[in-house]
Parts: C-alpha cells; sequence; structure tokens
C-alpha cells in the first residue's frame, strides 16, 4: 500500500512557515525601534528642558499611553514587543542566523536570550500600564528597582550580588559599545553597498550611544552593593538624569538622546532590509 506523503509544516522551506516568521521579526524589530525611538526623542526634550525629566523604557511606554488611544497604542507595542521575543528565541535556541555552535557563537546567540529576556519583561510591563495609564512610570521605575535591590540586599551575600548586577549591566554597557565600533552592521541587510554605509553609521551611533547610557546605572547598582542601600538604585531615566547633572551634563544627554534615536531608527532599518533566515523547527532535521 502506497504511502501519501504529508507536507511537513516545520520545514524550513515551508512558505507559509518563512512568512510567518518574516512578519514576526519585521514587526518586533519595528517595535524595539519605535521604543528607543520615543526614549531618545524624549531625552532630548529633558535636554532641552521642554520637559523635566529623562525617562527609560518605561517611561517611554508610559508617555505613549498617556497619548490619544493611548490603550491601542500599547496593545500594539506589546504585541510588537512579545514579537520580538519570538524571534529573540528563534536566534538564540534554533539558530536562526547561522551563527553555529563555536564558542563566539555560542557567546553571541547567549546575548540574543538575554536580550529576549529583557524585551519579555518590558512586554509584560506594556500590558501591566493598560490598567495604570494615568500612574508616572518614571516614578514607579525607581520604586520597583529599589525594592528588588531591597531583596537581593536581604539575602546572603547580597550586597555581593548587587555589585555582580551592576557589574552585568556594565558589561552589556560596554559590549553595545564594542559591538557599535567593530561589527558588521551591513552583513546581515539586503539592500544597496550605500545603503549600507549609510546603515552603519547610524548603528554604530546607536550601539554606542546605549552603551554608554547604560554606564551610569551600573555604577548606581554597584554602588548600591557597596553600601548596602537600596536607595542608591536608580532608573534608566533617572541615570541619564544624573549624566546631565555633571558639566556640559546638557550637551552630553542631548548626543546620547541623537544616539538613541539612531539606535531606534536601525531597528526600523532591520525591520525593512535584515535578512530574515527561518530555522529548523523540526527536530527530525538535526
Amino acid at each position: 500500500m502506497t504511502r501519501l506523503a504529508v507536507p511537513n509544516p516545520f520545514s524550513r522551506t515551508s512558505p507559509t512557515v518563512d512568512k510567518v516568521v518574516q512578519l514576526v521579526a519585521r514587526f518586533g524589530y519595528g517595535a524595539r525601534g519605535f521604543v528607543y525611538l520615543s526614549i531618545g526623542l524624549l531625552t532630548l526634550m529633558a535636554a532641552l528642558d521642554m520637559v523635566d525629566s529623562s525617562v527609560g523604557t518605561g517611561g517611554a511606554v508610559g508617555a505613549l499611553a498617556r497619548q490619544p488611544f493611548g490603550r491601542t497604542w500599547l496593545i500594539l507595542l506589546g504585541l510588537g514587543l512579545w514579537a520580538f521575543v519570538l524571534w529573540r528565541v528563534l536566534q538564540a535556541v534554533f539558530d536562526a542566523d547561522r551563527e553555529g555552535t563555536r564558542p563566539k557563537a555560542l557567546m553571541l546567540r547567549a546575548g540574543q536570550a538575554v536580550s529576549g529576556l529583557f524585551y519579555g519583561l518590558l512586554a509584560a510591563t506594556v500590558f501591566e500600564l493598560l490598567d495604570e495609564v494615568g500612574a508616572d512610570p518614571s516614578a514607579d521605575d525607581i520604586a520597583e528597582n529599589q525594592q528588588k535591590a531591597s531583596m537581593v540586599l536581604d539575602l546572603p551575600f547580597g550586597d555581593w550580588l548587587l555589585i555582580g548586577v551592576g557589574l552585568t549591566i556594565a558589561s552589556v554597557g560596554i559590549g553595545n559599545i564594542l559591538k557599535g565600533i567593530g561589527a558588521d552592521f551591513g552583513e546581515d541587510l539586503a539592500c544597496t553597498l550605500e545603503q549600507k554605509r549609510w546603515f552603519t553609521v547610524i548603528a554604530r551611533a546607536g550601539y554606542v550611544a546605549r552603551g554608554l547610557a547604560y554606564l551610569p546605572l551600573a555604577l548606581f547598582v554597584a554602588l548600591a552593593g557597596l553600601r548596602a542601600r537600596a536607595e542608591s538604585v536608580t532608573s534608566f531615566g533617572a541615570s541619564l538624569d544624573a549624566l546631565e547633572a555633571q558639566p556640559g551634563g546638557s550637551w552630553m544627554l542631548g548626543l546620547t538622546a541623537l544616539g538613541l534615536m539612531a539606535f531606534g531608527a536601525f531597528a526600523f532599518v532591520e525591520a525593512r532590509f535584515r535578512r530574515i533566515r527561518t530555522p529548523d523547527l523540526n527536530p527530525l532535521n538535526g
């Protein structure tokens, strides 16, 4: 008796899977771009004294929530961020970018996994804000971070754990700076050489600025561990405010804001031009 061949819906050559993965990844990159473009714009307004203070990711989302049709924007943004989390899972677990299993590749995939965790937490925060549209997200961020720091300090060797968290944040910042300086951003873009050159300039500015923006927060967290005081912990937006308080801080904050906007702009570039490879989702093909 002849058996009919049943198409495997999880084959990496399946047109349906290819289209779904591409849609998910591009929607996710667009959501990431929107978040960082918003952070950069609000930070620039703070540098120009048009608003009271800078904001982090939560603050940017909160500002969006207070706009007309804010709830609709939040739902779309939350769905986009969850789409980006799914894409990070495909990159980190299923090796969608074909990085392989060399030590350097495994480190890159581990970084993608951490990135997915961060955006998952941010996506969850977006949906939490649907019930808290009138709240002050910057104050909430600081209070929540200090509460988490207190919980860590209450643990055995909690001060050392908090110092370790600060060093981890610093390493993420330094990693972004190094990537901004040395990475080949045009490698995964399907566009002309001239476009790649311009997009690479935007990407380098964005990654370096994002890396520099993490360093003040890393310092605050590490100092909280050294002093065993949760009150020293702050938020991403508040760390940018601390940067503005330094001599020439408004100029530094303004440049950081432009860099964060560049990071957001490059995410939109990736949403449009990045080569999205569909991983092999069928374990029997391995």
